[in-house]
């Protein structure tokens, strides 16, 4: 649930935002029940002072983690300071990039959740090294919702990752054309399976070509060591 939004191009008073929220998140709360989770995203609409108040003001209710608290802006040097502040689990890093994003708030444990996703990151390789700092660190992974065949790769990259996974997923009842085998979806959970590759077969007949890319492009400069190895850009 994004409590913490409200509608685009008119006023935004915080404080009124942030006693919303606690009448929002009681809800959720009741809905899930005693036993049941719940999430909710601030969304960077806080900054750290209305963050540490919004997440006081919910923690009783315990949600099972408070999403980008704070400005991501900020994130290197607020979410320190909001760790030591509240008592939620945080989660952030849907638009974190890379490991050097992050990994210093993981190593901290800052963070509860890492929100970082395949794409982002630069694809399978590096998830299972993202992955792997957050299991040596015990953080979570929730990575942020992404295409169907991303998604897919995600479900066998974090098949293997021993901490908590929850998959953002948003495919539940569509029909996607080009891909009529793609992902296994059963009562709320995504699983692997033994196809070829990641699982999915591509109907190119429902696909329009838009480019064409042949070549490396021309623009980005590359180095390499003597032994063929990449270095530096």
């Amino acid at each position: 649930m994004g409590a913490a939004d409200a509608p685009a191009n008119g006023p935004y008073n915080i404080r009124e935002r942030v006693n919303k929220l606690r009448e929002d998140c009681e809800q959720a709360r009741e809905g899930v029940g005693k036993n049941g989770d719940w999430c909710v995203d601030f969304h960077q609409r806080f900054d750290l002072a209305d963050a540490i108040r919004g997440c006081d003001l919910i923690k009783d209710l315990a949600p099972l983690f408070v999403e980008d608290a704070v400005r991501t802006e900020a994130f290197q040097e607020d979410l320190p300071i909001l760790r030591q502040k509240v008592s939620v689990p945080l989660a952030a890093g849907e638009e974190w990039g890379n490991r050097w994003d992050f990994n210093k708030l993981v190593e901290a444990h800052d963070l509860d959740f890492l929100r970082a996703t395949l794409p982002n990151v630069g694809g399978i390789t590096e998830m299972m090294k993202v992955a792997a700092i957050c299991e040596t660190h015990f953080v979570g992974i929730v990575p942020h919702f992404t295409g169907p065949i991303a998604t897919a790769a995600l479900v066998h990259c974090l098949g293997t990752f021993s901490g908590p996974v929850l998959m953002e997923y948003n495919f539940q009842g569509r029909t996607l054309r080009h891909l009529p085998v793609c992902l296994d979806f059963k009562d709320g959970k995504l699983y692997p399976n033994d196809r070829p590759g990641l699982g999915v077969e591509l109907d190119m007949k429902q696909l329009t070509q838009i480019a064409e890319v042949a070549q490396p492009g021309a623009a980005r400069q590359m180095y390499f060591r003597p032994d063929g190895s990449i270095t530096n850009w």
